[in-house]
């Protein structure tokens, strides 16, 4: 809670004016019965005008104080709560910002925007209520049940009763749905992936008319919600069956108790309408205050899903004095064992020896799980190394600041992504201050040109969200020559020409000899003509260094090099590639 509550930052002003305007305003409203018993007794029972007068304007005046109160007291209270759910939103995309791959595997992405979305409003709207109906209730509760003691001491603990029953029922309640709010934001997670998976996925969903299969899992994680919600609001609904038990008791005994004492002359006919009035507000405030542990129950469980995200701290930190120049390419593996996750002993390399120059072109190919993305992961950093040593230019990667380090060590991952917006500004997310003329050469180097072109927009085409518009040979290139737009040390493509026809492939390496000669390439396939063009090929084979040596070498002497490219060549072929 600390660590939400915090998010508040500088609308702390706001949330205080909030309470204190809230608490004017229920002392102008406890006072206004008291006001009104003085009207009925002292001005229109002794017909005395003036008073009536006088009293009146008071009440009138008292009123507009009091709605004057409650309005500011609703705009600081919106302003506060909206400005601590934008603070939080915040802090929950920066900190993700922050994250390594090892964090970002700890919560799924539908769990996240759950709990930017969903959860994130249930807080503001919990926040709104606790500054001020959690304010308002109890105060109306207190100054009530005084106001009752004062006017008539022998009536007060009947309110006491009521009070007492609906304690036990409301506590009752909250207990109880408490535990199935837990469960109803679970839920929400598996809508939102449901509906997330579907949406992504969509031209899959069609191409396989599986439209039905996934209307079912959607209607069953809607359905289960769906129950979630109804108990839980099934248990709610007592709630006004049990106020209105309270309010009759309260009505019936005060009537029944008032009547007695105006006959016996220690209660007037003005005392016994303020107590009236003082009964619904001590009721209602105890309603409210039903209505505010409802909220608060329900956002305890999404304060401790959002806070499990603010908590979470970055498994990689930058060193205390860090390099920020990456002196050369030269890449060093020093018997490197590497695991997902640590202490599991389940390691996806082991005892990785490798060592680099600056320049050269390295090939690297194996089995699907054999370790490839893996093994890349480790230069730019985006995981650290269990046991071993992995250097860049001959500092250890750990050394550098990871900024620095992964602006001269561009990836080209194998999930392409681009963002909405135009493909030069896709383009300088390599650079943000290329000039057009370079990012034409980045598009030329990575034959993505030959398609940009043909668009009637040409380099000012507008991206979908995702690169829908877009095909999947098309989307590699401009990845790829956003990564060249970098002028890294080491360029990673990791399976990155797996849409794009083995000639487009093939010239893409070739403008790679020319246009980045100094600049190590590290290039993960699938293809032997991927990379047997490559100085060295590395042979991966469950996370061990089977092979690494040449192409012609390894046709002559590692036997899973001569398995796949006996598969691929001599069975036929790319599908693309000219007998």
């Amino acid at each position: 809670m600390k660590i939400v509550l915090h998010q508040v930052g500088r609308y702390k002003r706001d949330t205080f004016l909030t309470m204190g305007l809230t608490a004017g305003e229920v002392i102008m409203e406890i006072l206004l019965p008291f006001i009104t018993a003085l009207l009925i007794d002292d001005g229109l029972q002794a017909s005395n005008l003036p008073v009536v007068i006088k009293y009146g304007l008071i009440m009138v005046v008292m009123s507009i104080v009091s709605l004057g109160l409650g309005a500011l007291a609703g705009k600081f209270a919106a302003n506060a709560s909206a400005g601590f759910a934008a603070n939080l939103r915040e802090a929950i995309f920066n900190n993700v910002q922050t994250f390594s791959f090892s964090n970002i595997d700890k919560f799924s992405v539908p769990s996240l925007v759950t709990r930017m979305t969903t959860d994130i409003t249930n807080v503001q709207m919990a926040f709104m209520m606790c500054t001020r109906v959690a304010v308002r209730a109890p105060l109306n509760l207190i100054f009530s049940f005084i106001m009752t003691l004062y006017i008539c001491p022998q009536i007060a603990p009947t309110f006491l009763i009521a009070v007492v029953f609906l304690v036990i029922v409301l506590g009752t309640i909250m207990v109880i749905t408490l535990k199935i709010f837990n469960e109803v934001f679970r839920r929400y997670d598996d809508l939102n992936a449901s509906v997330q998976e579907n949406v992504g996925a969509i031209r899959v969903v069609k191409a396989f008319v599986r439209e039905d299969y996934e209307g079912k899992k959607f209607n069953h994680a809607s359905d289960m919600l769906y129950k979630l919600s109804v108990k839980a609001e099934s248990l709610l609904a007592f709630n006004n069956p049990a106020m209105m038990i309270a309010v009759y008791f309260c009505i019936i005994m005060v009537s029944w108790l008032g009547a007695q004492f105006i006959v016996a002359g220690d209660l007037t006919t003005g005392d016994l309408t303020s107590l009236f009035s003082y009964i619904m507000s001590l009721l209602m405030s105890l309603m409210m205050l039903s209505m505010v542990i409802v909220m608060i129950s329900m956002s305890l469980a999404s304060v401790r899903r959002i806070s499990e995200v603010l908590r979470e701290q970055p498994d990689l930190h930058n060193p205390e004095d860090p390099i920020h120049e990456v002196p050369n390419g030269d890449i060093d593996f020093n018997h490197v064992n590497f695991a997902y996750k640590h202490g599991s002993g389940k390691y996806a390399l082991q005892d990785i020896d490798l060592h680099i120059k600056s320049g050269e072109t390295i090939g690297v190919i194996g089995g699907t799980g054999s370790g490839k993305s893996s093994l890349v992961n480790l230069i730019c950093r985006l995981y650290d190394v269990t046991d071993g040593s992995v250097k860049v230019g001959d500092i250890d990667v750990r050394d550098y600041d990871m900024d620095s380090l992964r602006n001269q060590v561009a990836v080209v991952l194998q999930k392409n992504t681009l963002f909405s917006g135009t493909i030069l500004e896709n383009l300088r997310w390599g650079n943000p201050d290329a000039t057009e003329e370079q990012c034409r050469a980045a598009c030329h180097a990575a034959c993505a040109d030959e398609f940009i072109d043909r668009f009637p927009d040409g380099y000012n085409t507008r991206i979908e969200r995702g690169g829908n518009n877009v095909s999947g040979g098309q989307k590699q290139r401009l990845c790829i020559a956003r990564a060249l737009l970098k002028n890294p040390k080491v360029l990673i493509l990791d399976d990155s020409t797996s849409a794009v026809d083995t000639a487009t492939d093939a010239k893409i390496r070739a403008a790679f000899r020319e246009s980045i000669p100094g600049t190590t390439k590290i290039i993960i396939a699938q293809r032997i003509s991927s990379v047997q063009d490559a100085d060295r090929i590395l042979v991966l084979d469950d996370g061990h260094i089977d092979a690494f040596d040449t192409h012609e070498n390894l046709l002559k002497t590692n036997a899973i090099y001569q398995e796949i490219y006996e598969s691929q060549i001599k069975g036929g072929g790319d599908f693309d590639q000219p007998n």
